[in-house]
């Protein structure tokens, strides 16, 4: 038996540096542990398993699977006579392990076949179990292809990939040979996120849960669906982001990127509105990184989308909701283990913040959020699905209903009107091949009106005030101008002289 490591470390997935996604047919397989198969001519579901370069035997799942076995049982039974390894001591072990175990693999195969499997098959194997037993099993080849934006697992045999710059999703390869194995598969993601309450099973058919390079996982079990487990994973592309970078990406302009970091420094109460995948979280990190390094400040989430940088920030207390382990106690039935983001809400007043941050309001606990904007200390974010501006108000008003019975639309208004300062909304255009993200409103709330609705300034708005990326349409308030000014804002346009000279207006 050889004694030279056949795998030192977790392989990223392999393709060319200039492939392109778009190249990719509809029903191909995108690359993993090695080369694809072709697909059958006539349109039969994808192989499961992939071809390595060369044209040679595919990579053996099963033997992938016990190798998995025979390491983490080995790891168990080794913890229990000596002091814990860390997490890194832990992985070290195991490639140790699985390196031993590929050997035997090899060699066996060798003695049955009467030749020797090449390196790249047992490297492309040892790839494999280490991702089973420490990553995502087959789905990390997925995780490492920074192209890739969503995952769509539509029942163990249907797997999709979206990619980035594309609006048709690319057929790929299983992760998962069974509605068993895959229910499986998600259960060991929610081990290794270290994520505690959360359950997949017939009696908790859903979940959600970040994993550990960031990307959001929501899984709903055949209990829900009828049928079939369906998984989505969500990937954040911009996790280091600033407006500079939104600047240049064309998210939006100078001088809106001047005035939201002015918001941030001069500790306005800013809400990001926008339709689902508008870039909604990306702008909130944004304007995050523009709080001062030592501020402190916490982050509400219902699952951690690391909105904050501990690296850059030196003073973040994140918070996160937890779910219940599925038992009702006490008289009401409450829910056993629960903590809700109105729950967090609560407890972060007592923790000596600056600012609250509340990664999306979809529920009772839009009442906290806008009581913090109207008592606490101002200078808090957080984002709110809507379709379009106009409908973020009534948005707000409809959580309101649904967080207590006598709460009414108008309470909502004057909350609104009372505790938020600017309100900025992200819109999408998919007709172009690729799909362009951007601020197309910005809005200066003044106050109530006559009719009890929220009054505002269009600040920024579509030049054909249809659609369209967001620019200077109206004057600020001369009292929010200054604000903001000593702030920092240095853009000339927001004051009704320059944007009446700008727009060809009588001054």
């Amino acid at each position: 038996m050889r004694a030279e490591p056949v795998y030192n470390g977790p392989r990223s997935t392999r393709h060319p540096a200039s492939a392109d996604p778009r190249a990719i047919p509809v029903a191909g397989v995108v690359p993993g542990y090695g080369t694809p198969a072709t697909p059958a001519a006539t349109g039969a579901a994808v192989a499961a398993v992939s071809a390595p370069a060369g044209g040679g035997q595919g990579v053996d799942y099963r033997a992938a699977q016990e190798i998995k076995k025979i390491v983490l049982e080995r790891l168990h039974e080794e913890g229990k006579h000596r002091t814990p390894l860390s997490p890194q001591g832990t992985e070290q072990r195991g490639r140790h392990l699985i390196n031993e175990q590929v050997a035997i693999w090899s060699d066996a195969q060798g003695l049955s076949s009467g030749g020797t499997l090449g390196q790249a098959v047992e490297q492309d194997l040892a790839a494999l179990a280490f991702d089973m037993c420490f990553r995502a099993g087959r789905l990390q080849r997925y995780l490492d292809d920074e192209r890739v934006e969503d995952i769509w697992l539509e029942g163990f045999e249907r797997v999709f990939l979206k990619y980035s710059g594309r609006h048709e999703p690319a057929r790929a390869g299983r992760v998962a040979d069974s509605e068993e194995e895959l229910q499986d598969l998600v259960r060991d993601l929610i081990r290794a996120s270290g994520q505690n309450g959360r359950t997949f099973s017939t009696h908790s058919p859903d979940v959600e849960l970040r994993l550990p390079d960031g990307s959001r996982l929501q899984a709903l079990g055949p209990e829900i669906t009828g049928g079939r487990t369906h998984v989505t994973i969500r990937r954040h592309r911009h996790l280091d982001i600033d407006l500079a970078r939104l600047v240049a990406l064309g998210t939006l302009s100078l001088e809106a990127a001047d005035l939201l970091a002015a918001a941030v420094h001069g500790r306005l109460n800013v809400m990001v509105a926008g339709e689902q995948a508008s870039g909604k979280t990306t702008l909130l990190r944004a304007l995050i990184k523009e709080i001062p390094r030592s501020q402190r400040f916490g982050t509400v989430e219902t699952t951690f989308e690391g909105l904050a940088d501990p690296a850059f920030h030196e003073h973040v207390v994140p918070m996160e909701a937890r779910f219940s382990n599925g038992e009702r106690i006490g008289p009401v039935g409450a829910a056993a283990g629960e903590i809700t983001l109105m729950d967090l809400m609560l407890r972060a007043k007592r923790m000596s913040l600056t600012r609250t941050i509340v990664g999306e309001v979809r529920g009772p606990e839009i009442t906290a959020m806008m009581q913090a904007m109207t008592s606490d200390r101002p200078g808090n974010m957080c984002t709110i699905h809507a379709s379009e501006p106009a409908a973020v108000f009534d948005r707000v008003a409809e959580l309101y209903l649904l967080a207590q019975a006598n709460f009414t639309p108008e309470l909502a208004y004057r909350q609104i009107a009372n505790g938020l300062h600017l309100i900025a909304f992200l819109s999408v255009d998919d007709s172009t091949d690729v799909p362009r993200r951007y601020l197309s409103h910005l809005w200066e709330i003044t106050g109530i009106g006559h009719d009890g609705r929220p009054m505002y300034n269009e600040v920024f708005g579509p030049a054909d005030d249809l659609d369209g990326p967001a620019v200077p349409k109206g004057a600020l308030s001369e009292r929010r101008r200054r604000r903001l000014e000593q702030a920092g804002m240095t853009s000339p346009l927001l004051s009704a002289p320059a944007l009446a000279y700008a727009q060809g207006r009588p001054l």
